[in-house]
């Protein structure tokens, strides 16, 4: 199984691109501004969408992916999310205001865009043989979620959009063929209050939320905000003790 990430910046500027992964060649997980990276052949091949929250750096090419795609495909996006992520989807965006709602166009019979909705804990089968999407815990200041990806071989956790969490790490703890784990750490340590009161971790409350963690993986490091990059992986090093991890890359492919 391959994922590819299309974008992993906390903003935009210059190469940033907000959060968006290719699994394979149909399926995202969320939906950032990183799908602007895809040709439209590629666009139009995707099926799925698994979205962790309804914040715009992870919805933002959703309803573009969608129009400018949707001629090109004979059955319906499917956009995997929460009933609570859901439910602001349809109010806030596809409401005929923001943009106009594809699931009842060219019409509700053969619509470009369906919903399905998930809930934590929760298992989908992926196309291929073994393969799962299993959804996991958040804490966020919206409904949200992470991601275990397994490929039947090895897996891969996104944590979303979170903070401190102790049922993400009963979970992930129990994924014994863990091999990667991509986890957010938005701001410094000098802007800690502004990473609690948005449910954002800061390098040391990463610190600490990672000496929940027994079992090895390779860790890395999204949803940094542009300008503070730098600082805020040198203090993660500087914080983190018994990992390594390193920052996450536009275009970095997993392979698991």
């Amino acid at each position: 199984m391959k994922l590819k990430i299309l974008g992993c910046s906390g903003g935009i500027g210059g190469s940033a691109r907000t959060t968006s992964m290719l699994l394979g060649t149909n399926v995202l997980i969320d939906a950032g501004t990183g799908v602007g990276e895809l040709s439209l052949t590629e666009l139009s091949m995707v099926d799925h969408v698994f979205v962790t929250h309804a914040h715009l750096d992870h919805i933002a090419c959703i309803p573009l992916l969608v129009d400018s795609a949707g001629y090109m495909r004979n059955k319906p996006l499917t956009v995997h999310a929460t009933d609570e992520t859901l439910d602001l989807l349809k109010q806030h965006i596809f409401n005929w205001k923001i943009w106009p709602d594809f699931t009842g166009i060219p019409d509700a019979q053969h619509p470009f865009m369906r919903y399905s909705a998930i809930r934590v804990g929760q298992t989908v089968e992926l196309e291929k043989r073994g393969a799962s999407i299993t959804v996991l815990p958040a804490n966020h200041v919206v409904p949200a979620v992470g991601f275990h990806v397994d490929s039947g071989e090895a897996s891969l956790v996104f944590s979303g959009d979170t903070t401190t969490n102790d049922a993400l790490w009963e979970a992930v703890n129990r994924i014994a063929n863990l091999r990667y784990l991509i986890i957010e750490t938005a701001f410094s340590n000098a802007e800690k209050e502004v990473a609690v009161r948005s449910k954002h971790f800061c390098p040391g409350t990463l610190a600490e939320e990672l000496l929940k963690l027994k079992l090895n993986p390779e860790i890395y490091i999204t949803h940094l905000k542009p300008g503070e990059v730098e600082l805020i992986m040198q203090e993660i090093g500087e914080c983190v003790r018994g990992f390594a991890p390193r920052m996450l890359q536009n275009g970095q492919v997993f392979e698991f």
